[in-house]
């Protein structure tokens, strides 16, 4: 652990910001649309597909994106860009209670894309590689670890919020959060300090370990892992539940189950920081989603009951926990600290993307198909991004 100095003054007091700044952006941008989107169709009169279309634009828009916020967190840092990125998402939400017009609706969810290009955990990740350097792992996964609660706190909040001041009212709440609170924080509490892309100080004799560079095969199989992961928990973070439950398992303990994944998510971060610090990240990543390809497979030997589902939300938590934490250190370790705010951008664009889609692409085959077609395409895209780590050579020394 850091010393007590270094968590006021020094480096690690980014981890410290970007973890109440986490929780918030998370809090505000990314989990309410599953309570209040319902409610905004209500309202306007619109279907459920196309409210929940706005966010799904928004997503998209954040993985365009993702590229130029990364580029300009590494020329800037960002105590400069994050502080835009909770504004704008303090906007964007004040214009969702007033968008009556679909196109306005759309138009203030691309702002929010933005903002959320801004706020989460990539530009997240890009602060902590320009404070820290090739030393910047450690930061990583403690960030992922209060990450890892921002579902825990937002979804009851949320929930008990509306219930008071309706979604418009909670809305407003969450846009002042993000003005007041995290805008601030990330404008004067976050580190200005740029580490150097390597060690200062090599022992004699001794080099600096091989990178690989930022382009080609290498990169092209690591974005495509992750995007390829991408496809799963948003898939199935939207769906899980109610095929479940369509499946013939009960309500009540769907929702128990459902329960489950958060935990699993944090246990395994905490497993991760305290045992594995010495574990290369791309084994890491390789064991993470080979545990979310046995769940699967768990599934299809097993059979549908109340232990293997609980079984396989306990294990597709932790393989997710883990898998957050891989793409921040797997480009670190494999390419590099420079330029890897960039990199990092680079990387969630189609990671984004695939995420925006996913929920109505399983949409359409539960319908087109079944609820178990729907579970074999994310076993399908779990075992390629499998496949593509599995690929990658790591630089020999």
């Amino acid at each position: 652990m850091p010393p007590a100095h270094d968590l006021v003054r020094g480096p690690w007091r980014a981890v410290l910001v970007l973890g109440v700044t986490q929780i918030l952006a998370w809090g505000a941008l990314f989990y309410p649309p599953v309570l209040t989107v319902p409610l905004i169709a209500t309202d306007h009169g619109w279907t459920a597909a196309f409210s929940m279309g706005g966010f799904s634009l928004g997503l998209l828009v954040a993985g365009l994106v993702s590229p130029r916020i990364g580029a300009a967190i590494d020329r800037h840092g960002g105590h400069r860009v994050m502080p835009i990125g909770s504004l704008a998402g303090a906007i964007g939400l004040v214009a969702l209670t007033q968008a009556d017009h679909p196109l306005g609706y759309l138009a203030v969810w691309a702002l929010l894309g933005g903002a959320m290009a801004a706020s989460l955990y990539d530009p997240a990740f890009a602060t902590l590689g320009r404070v820290f350097g090739p030393r910047a792992r450690p930061a990583i996964t403690a960030l992922t670890l209060a990450g890892g609660f921002a579902s825990t706190v937002s979804w009851p909040v949320t929930h008990v919020l509306i219930g008071a001041i309706g979604w418009r009212g909670t809305y407003l709440v969450y846009a002042a959060l993000l003005a007041v609170v995290a805008a601030p924080l990330h404008a004067f509490a976050l580190p200005r300090t740029r580490a150097e892309a390597e060690p200062a100080r090599l022992v004699a004799g001794a080099q600096a370990p091989p990178m690989l560079p930022a382009k080609g095969l290498a990169f092209v199989l690591v974005a495509t892992a992750f995007a390829a992961y991408a496809f799963v928990p948003s898939g199935l973070a939207a769906h899980l539940l109610a095929i479940f439950q369509r499946l013939g398992l009960e309500p009540g303990t769907v929702v128990a189950i459902g329960a489950l994944f958060g935990p699993s998510q944090v246990a395994a971060r905490l497993i991760e920081f305290f045992f594995a610090r010495n574990v290369h990240p791309l084994n890491i990543a390789r064991f993470a989603v080979a545990v979310l390809v046995l769940a699967f497979a768990a599934l299809v030997a097993l059979g549908l009951s109340a232990p293997v589902a609980a079984l396989f939300a306990i294990m597709f938590g932790a393989a997710n926990g883990l898998v957050t934490i891989a793409r921040g250190t797997v480009p670190l370790a494999l390419f590099g600290a420079s330029g890897y705010g960039r990199l990092i951008g680079r990387i969630a664009g189609p990671f984004l993307v695939i995420q925006a889609v996913a929920p109505l692409v399983l949409a359409f085959v539960s319908e087109r198909l079944s609820d178990v077609a729907a579970l074999a395409v994310s076993a399908g895209f779990a075992i390629v991004a499998l496949a593509c780590l599995a690929l990658i050579r790591r630089p020999r020394s």
